[in-house]
């Protein structure tokens, strides 16, 4: 909604050409059985009147109209702009529709409005606010491994392969967010190939991985100062790294080359996230045993350690709350 607001002030303000934009809400949320007043708008008025049609691409039901009821068609009139509908919540779901106009002067591509109905707002919020609180609970569990490594001015105790693993890893994940979060052209080949239009990135997300990279960079700098015990990154790290960076290069060259699409190589960066979440505390337990020490002893900090395991509580509890309520 505030991207809308901002293209659209841009658009006031710096005209470039004749053609006029539609802006629209991108969510609406409604609860169950309630009605809602939605009001497309355009960038300037037009000579003439235009019907803007409301093309449905994807519903949660066979028939939209069992989830949402609203017109097929709306008329802009001639010298406005702004026209209003209203809508219907009959059921839980969701609906997608997208915004086309038989006047050639108003350029509505990409203009969509994704209609959620839920049971109640206030569980949505509270879902909303758990990710959060997942979002907090991650980030801040990186802190006492840095911090007891600043008191003890060492990092023994701390494997190198899950630091140069959780490095990739988080650098991985933080490009595949940017993508689907901040680049328009992916954004909109994502919207094209998956017609619900719920894209899976938010904005905890985002600040999420590049905070974990920050922090990574961190445990990397003090492992190159501090008393690290002759620790190096072992031989088998190396080789997996090797061949998760070949693999994302490889990619890169098949992008540009349009062999795959960008949508496709930032999905090859979830993959190299998900292999190196499936192994990068292996190394540290390994290491561990070898040391024939516990992991609350020097090395890795319970706190963080609790923190984690809060951490995928947050993580799943959206996920207990959808079958719940969206039974």
């Amino acid at each position: 909604m505030m991207t809308s607001r901002l293209v659209s002030l841009f658009l006031f303000l710096c005209p470039t050409e004749s053609r006029v934009y539609l802006f629209a809400p991108d969510v609406v949320t409604l609860e169950e059985y309630s009605k809602a007043n939605i009001t497309i708008t355009s960038s300037s008025p037009i000579n003439q009147s235009a019907v803007i049609q409301l093309n449905v691409t994807y519903s949660s039901r066979g028939n939209y109209s069992s989830v949402i009821k609203m017109p097929e068609q709306v008329l802009l009139p001639a010298e406005a702009t702004s026209v209003s509908f209203n809508v219907t919540a009959n059921d839980v779901g969701q609906v997608t529709t997208y915004l086309h106009s038989n006047n050639t002067d108003l350029n509505s591509s990409s203009v969509r409005i994704r209609f959620i109905v839920v049971h109640s707002k206030i569980l949505s919020v509270i879902s909303e606010v758990i990710g959060w609180i997942y979002f907090l609970a991650w980030s801040v569990s990186f802190y006492p491994q840095a911090v007891d490594n600043w008191r003890r001015k060492s990092v023994v105790g701390l494997n190198f392969d899950f630091l140069a693993l959780n490095l990739t890893g988080f650098i991985a994940y933080s490009v595949f967010n940017i993508g689907l979060f901040w680049v328009p052209y992916i954004k909109e080949e994502f919207l094209k190939r998956n017609s619900n239009g719920i894209n899976p990135v938010n904005a905890n997300d985002v600040f999420f991985s590049l905070h974990a990279f920050l922090l990574c960079l961190v445990y990397i700098i003090q492992a190159a100062v501090y008393e690290r015990g002759g620790q190096k990154v072992s031989r088998t790290a190396l080789i997996l790294l090797l061949i998760g960076w070949a693999f994302a290069f490889v990619s890169l060259f098949l992008a540009v080359a349009k062999q795959i699409s960008w949508l496709d190589y930032l999905y090859y960066f979830s993959y190299i996230k998900l292999a190196v979440t499936l192994i990068k505390y292996v190394p540290q337990v390994r290491y561990c045993i070898h040391r024939h020490t516990e992991v609350s002893n020097r090395g890795i900090k319970t706190n963080g350690s609790k923190l984690v395991m809060h951490c995928y509580f947050t993580k799943f509890s959206p996920v207990l709350y959808f079958f719940i309520f969206n039974s």
